[in-house]
């Protein structure tokens, strides 16, 4: 059995503990990180949804750090979308600004319907440097 080992930024977000579940879980070489939102730190939703993805990816940037790993360090990403062809052009926007030059992250695209009252979330797979 490979040992599992939580991983939690430093402010351990108010979701964390509201909803019971790790920000991140380390096994091996590889971190798991738990779907990130455009939280605010008392856990509630970003309104202005362009500000909501970037804090989401804000968020993913501080649970990667909490490891010891950066964007870089990306291995799969997984987002999910409420609204994908109204939200999608904003996404951009900001995805650009996370990752400007290739070679970009593999990445797929789900559209959903619920995500607890946020708009726009992010799972990643790491390997940890």
């Amino acid at each position: 059995m490979i040992p599992r080992e939580p991983v939690f930024p430093a402010d351990r977000h108010a979701l964390y503990q509201q909803h019971g579940y790790s920000a991140a879980i380390r096994s091996g070489d590889l971190l798991f990180v738990s779907g990130q939102v455009g939280s605010r730190a008392d856990g509630s939703p970003e309104p202005d949804f362009t500000e909501q993805v970037r804090l989401a990816f804000k968020n993913l940037q501080a649970t990667l750090a909490a490891a010891g790993c950066t964007l870089e360090d990306l291995v799969d990403v997984t987002t999910f979308h409420t609204d994908p062809q109204n939200q999608f052009e904003a996404i951009m926007a900001v995805k650009q600004a996370f990752f400007p030059a290739p070679p970009y992250p593999n990445w797929t695209a789900v559209g959903v319907n619920w995500l607890a009252g946020f708009d726009f979330e992010i799972k990643v797979i790491a390997r940890i440097p």
